[in-house]
């Protein structure tokens, strides 16, 4: 069994200037960090030519599917009849990004093939994070 699952995934860069455009992102998870998403854009995504990527809490992907959640960093809500928005906060500015829902549920199912809900905790090695934590200490 994998213990990291990729997906590619088309966004919508919503944006004034210029206009929104069609971007490509890939969702990643590893059951080695069981509460987390990484999503990642490409250089030519955003307007230094790196590559940009987020991670946030995979409950957040989850719940914003339905209602609008998130604090800080991360906020991500429903809109329309198919589709999610997540909006990043920098602080450079912040940027909005719509997704199909049907991609984000499908990431989200085979993500809890690999880590159920609920069961993160159990994926987690405490003693190899503290003691790579004090080895940089």
């Amino acid at each position: 069994m994998p213990t990291v699952i990729e997906q590619a995934v088309q966004a919508r860069l919503i944006a004034n200037a210029p206009r929104s455009r069609e971007i490509p992102a890939t969702l990643r998870y590893d059951r080695a960090d069981p509460f987390a998403v990484r999503l990642v854009f490409p250089p030519a995504a955003s307007l230094d030519g790196a590559e940009v990527a987020w991670t946030f809490g995979r409950d957040l992907l989850e719940e914003g599917l339905r209602h609008s959640v998130g604090t800080g960093d991360v906020h991500v809500w429903p809109c329309g009849s198919d589709g999610v928005v997540v909006e990043f906060h920098t602080a450079g500015g912040m940027a909005l990004v719509q997704f199909e829902a049907q991609d984000l549920r499908l990431f989200l199912t085979r993500s809890y093939a690999l880590v159920e809900r609920g069961g993160e905790a159990r994926h987690l090695d405490v003693d190899a994070d503290l003691a790579d934590l004090l080895r940089e200490a």
